[in-house]
């Protein structure tokens, strides 16, 4: 992303994925920060006084301001090349024209009885088909449900040798050693450095404004909220100074589901969850936000990287009653990160903790 503009909402952007990542260093993780970020963004362009005041903390935005920066945001998704994202909103009660206007990349429909269908094919096919649909069904509560989708699909500038691949030890976050798929090359020195006692070794991918695909080790012990955020560490980088690196990382898959909503509420954002909530800058009818999850996928593998990510958000009238809430050898513990052309902003975030080979 470039510009002031850009800089501050992939500012907004990390700040949200540190937030998220979580300590635990024994638990696989994976989510799309940006994903989230828009989608809750979208929403919090409706939001007025409290709730916007509680996502604003969190998002850095929010009111009549978070519609430029969503649109800011997608722009910059958009000029990644294999990156595709879309966000659409099925609604039973009135949209206010000057939320739509302000919100232009979103596609606007009815909630109808052929909703969850409608959504589930259109997930697929922005996905590329790596989501099949909602994180979650509709179960007939919700009065307006948005709908973010951000996928990626990638090449290597240069692959890797399948014939290359074999097991090798991962030891993971307990101690235990499991034998792994793991490929085997050499990349430029240039590729890789350190910074703040962690590595991290960027892949380039094939073509112009490719996303940026780093792999990051910490220290022993270190969980991802400490680890995955030197992939975009900008002060202290020193080169590893050889004559280049032989790297050995795991082919592997994540699959992950966030429950935004409970995490929200973890983080002191409660008003945008509570019927009440004043979401008068999208619609005349009383909303509240009764449902927030994101499911995420990361593949990794000789050829490329694949990832997608889809975040649900359902609002329902605060009249309804509410629904109950759901609350550098990569030879261990290790965090995944693909950002964006410009490297800024985290688009998928990972974390991979055990040693079993387990693909989505």
């Amino acid at each position: 992303m470039t510009g002031k503009g850009g800089a501050v909402w992939a500012g907004a952007v990390r700040e949200l994925a540190e937030w998220l990542l979580p300590g635990d260093a024994a638990r696989d993780f994976v989510g799309s920060p940006a994903g989230l970020w828009v989608a809750l963004g979208a929403v919090a362009a409706g939001a007025r006084g409290r709730a916007a005041e509680e996502l604003r903390g969190v998002l850095g935005v929010a009111g009549e301001e978070a519609g430029p920066a969503v649109a800011g945001v997608a722009a910059a998704l958009a000029r990644s090349s294999g990156v595709s994202a879309g966000v659409a909103v099925r609604s039973r009660v009135p949209v206010r024209a000057a939320y739509r206007s302000a919100l232009p990349g979103i596609a606007f429909g009815e909630l109808g009885g052929d909703a969850r269908a409608e959504l589930d094919a259109w997930v697929a096919e922005v996905s590329g088909g790596r989501m099949g649909g909602l994180p979650d069904a509709l179960d007939g509560g919700a009065d307006l449900v948005l709908v973010g989708v951000v996928a990626l699909g990638a090449v290597w500038r240069e692959a890797f040798d399948a014939g290359g691949t074999r097991p090798a030890p991962f030891t993971g976050a307990d101690g235990s050693v499991a034998e792994v798929p793991t490929m085997h090359r050499r990349v430029p020195a240039r590729w890789a450095w350190r910074v703040a006692g962690g590595t991290v070794v960027e892949l380039p991918c094939a073509g112009e404004r490719a996303p940026r695909v780093r792999f990051v080790l910490g220290l022993v012990g270190a969980g991802p909220d400490a680890v995955v955020p030197l992939a975009w560490a900008d002060g202290g980088r020193e080169p590893v100074r050889a004559g280049g690196v032989e790297l050995a990382l795991p082919r592997f898959g994540l699959r992950g589901r966030i429950d935004a909503l409970a995490w929200l509420g973890s983080v002191g954002v409660t008003a945008p969850s509570r019927p009440g909530a004043d979401f008068s800058g999208l619609s005349p009818e009383p909303l509240y936000v009764s449902k927030a999850l994101q499911e995420a996928v990361v593949e990794v593998g000789e050829t490329g990287v694949e990832a997608a990510a889809v975040t649900q958000v359902e609002m329902t009238r605060s009249a309804a009653r509410p629904l109950p809430v759901e609350r550098i050898a990569f030879d261990r513990p290790f965090g995944v990160v693909v950002l964006d052309a410009d490297g800024e902003l985290p688009l998928f975030v990972g974390w991979r903790a055990g040693g079993s080979p387990v693909r989505p």
